[in-house]
């Protein structure tokens, strides 16, 4: 009985979900507590369900599941949910992923931190993807491979057990006391990943941090669909793209977008691609340089989740290590590339720098010649040979149209990557697609990178490819018009609160092709003390935020998009995009991102009430 209600009451989730539910990239900071991302939604929904309520109007005002589609969202909870209940669990100990092989490696990775054999058991044949040289050599990962015809042929294991099974459909999970994670795969959709109640509570919250960092949950498109499996209890029903053709559009997009010759590589979203950059030159630097250490220099205050990943990276191998780059006010880029870059070269160490071009959230571009210069030079290790070469790997996400990397441009003889968030401009905020491009020194690092992503079964998925196939030939306009809005409103809050500090690019590096649509305003204060200062502010930035959101409601959102085509976003990066940084190294200022569609003289007159009132 309790099978058949929970099944009518997806199948009205089915029929009734906003639509907001498989067409928003962003979190709704209105209905977000982060605190309780992970349980609030959840525990609203059974409360829903206990009164059989699945009215649209009712979903709609659910609280915000996760913070992204990219960790997980409605469609992929309630997904997780149903399985759950279905099989007597709790919904926590149900995890989607987009990828089938990511879930394997997330058990690994937690596995290696805690010196605890596993062994993986499967029917049929792994994925063709699946290389075991690869993971225990790279990745460092340790485990035994054993084929069974059936999952009752595994027995008590000191240690972990995977169970990994193909399945047409989704349905219940035959998770028995030998076995603690069984890994379904769905094709297209990715897979479902079920872990035994017995099992420490740390698994499902390491396992869903690697979800958070190094992938993404199942689509809302392919939630659904999977979600439409579960009711009826048939087949998985795929619907066919037309994804060679969206491909081949999509790469010649972003060459003819970045000016370069190599083929792109389009992850499923930008942590996805990061990851792939990270261990396909972790790959590399073992080939090539066997035996040194592995430096990935980041700036500390840089978005969280880089330098999160980049730091996860380093916990699992012992020549890898972090190094800080300080880059944002009065630090200066190029000096600290320069000074960090000589360290490095006395160790005889692999320097791989990861910066974010103009800056976030301070929007500040270096002297390109210098930086030029500072990664070209020759550098001598103690013994006098020549230091190794260092890769700059370039987030480009809030001028994803500027030329770097092409014949004759700036970076185009220093070894360099290029990569983007595609849920910015890329897709106008419709999908979490990310890429990378290379110029024509990274030919071999790019086929390193290439086969870590399809390793990690990464690859952005055919709807998103169908999205930036639209999305991408009207990308360079939409920065143009975006910017324009921009300036214009940059100019406004500078003559009405003079007093404040803007964080914007000038004129003269906007004339050099330099033209964000985001910029940070560091409102005034008072206070006798430092403290009361900084107390005064940080209520000041969320009187800013509530008034604009509260006054432009249609248009203005706290949210910590940018890109998107309508509307304004605003967050404070100290408490969004920052999330994991150090807190001294976090901004508590208000980040303002400007779209190319939105009432302009409105926002003008909202932030001049602002203004009046403080």
């Amino acid at each position: 009985m309790k099978d058949n209600k929970v099944l009518n009451y997806l199948e009205e989730i089915i029929k009734n979900h906003p639509s907001d539910w498989l067409g928003l990239t962003t979190h709704r900071l209105d209905i977000y507590n982060e605190k309780l991302a992970k349980t609030q939604f959840l525990e609203q929904l059974e409360t829903l369900y206990s009164k059989n309520n699945a009215s649209t109007g009712a979903l709609a005002v659910l609280p915000t599941a996760y913070d992204y589609i990219r960790l997980g969202h409605p469609l992929s909870s309630v997904l997780e949910w149903g399985i759950a209940q279905l099989n007597g669990l709790e919904a926590e100990n149900v995890i989607s992923f987009s990828s089938k092989i990511i879930p394997v490696l997330a058990v690994l990775r937690k596995n290696l931190l805690e010196n605890r054999d596993t062994q993986i058991n499967y029917t049929g044949e792994l994925p063709s993807i699946f290389n075991t040289t690869i993971l225990k050599e790279v990745y460092g990962y340790e485990f035994q491979l054993q084929k069974v015809n059936d999952p009752s042929e595994i027995v008590a294991f000191n240690g972990s057990t995977i169970f990994i099974t193909e399945n047409d459909s989704i349905n219940t999970v035959n998770i028995s006391s030998n076995i603690d994670f069984v890994i379904s795969l769905h094709g297209k959709l990715g897979s479902v990943l079920v872990i035994n109640s017995s099992l420490d509570k740390s698994y499902v919250s390491d396992i869903q941090h690697v979800r958070r960092r190094e992938t993404i949950a199942m689509t809302p498109s392919n939630s659904l669909v999977a979600l439409k499996s579960l009711v009826k209890q048939q087949p998985i029903i795929v619907t066919d793209s037309d994804v060679t053709n969206d491909k081949t559009s999509v790469l010649n997009s972003i060459k003819e977008i970045t000016g370069t010759q190599l083929s792109p590589l389009v992850a499923s979203s930008g942590l996805s691609i990061q990851y792939a950059i990270m261990m396909g030159l972790v790959h590399d630097a073992q080939e090539n340089h066997p035996g040194k250490a592995i430096k990935f220099i980041v700036p500390p205050n840089c978005y969280g989740g880089t330098n999160d990943q980049a730091r996860r990276v380093a916990a699992c191998l012992s020549n890898v290590a972090v190094v800080d780059l300080p880059v944002d006010g009065d630090n200066d880029m190029v000096q600290s590339i320069d000074n960090v870059l000589n360290q490095i070269a006395a160790q005889d160490a692999v320097p791989y720098i990861i910066a974010e071009i103009p800056t976030n959230p301070r929007v500040e571009v270096p002297d390109l010649v210098a930086l030029k210069n500072a990664l070209s030079k020759e550098r001598k290790t103690p013994e006098g040979t020549t230091a190794i070469d260092p890769v700059f790997i370039l987030d480009q996400t809030f001028c994803p149209n500027v030329h770097f990397l092409g014949d004759g441009k700036m970076l185009s003889t220093v070894r360099t990557i290029s990569y983007a968030s595609g849920s910015k401009f890329p897709s106008g905020g419709k999908c979490t697609a990310g890429y990378c491009v290379g110029n024509n020194k990274t030919s071999k690092l790019m086929d390193k990178i290439e086969l870590h992503l399809t390793l990690c079964d990464n690859e952005a998925t055919d709807l998103q490819y169908e999205i930036l196939a639209a999305q991408l030939p009207s990308m360079n306009q939409r920065i143009k018009d975006a910017y324009k809005n921009t300036r214009e409103f940059v100019t406004f809050v500078q003559e009405t609160l003079p007093n404040a500090k803007i964080n914007f690019v000038s004129e003269e590096l906007a004339k050099q092709g330099f033209t964000p649509s985001v910029f940070s305003l560091d409102l005034p204060t008072k206070g006798a003390t430092e403290e009361e200062k900084e107390t005064y502010k940080r209520a000041l930035n969320l009187k800013l935020i509530n008034l604009m959101i509260t006054e432009i409601p249609n248009e203005s959102k706290f949210c910590v998009s940018y890109g998107q085509l309508k509307g304004c976003y605003w967050t404070i990066p100290a408490t969004s995009t920052q999330g994991t940084t150090k807190e001294g190294d976090k901004d508590y200022i208000v980040r303002a991102s400007l779209s190319p569609d939105l009432d302009l003289e409105l926002h003008k007159r909202v932030f001049k009430e602002f203004v009046d009132h403080i």
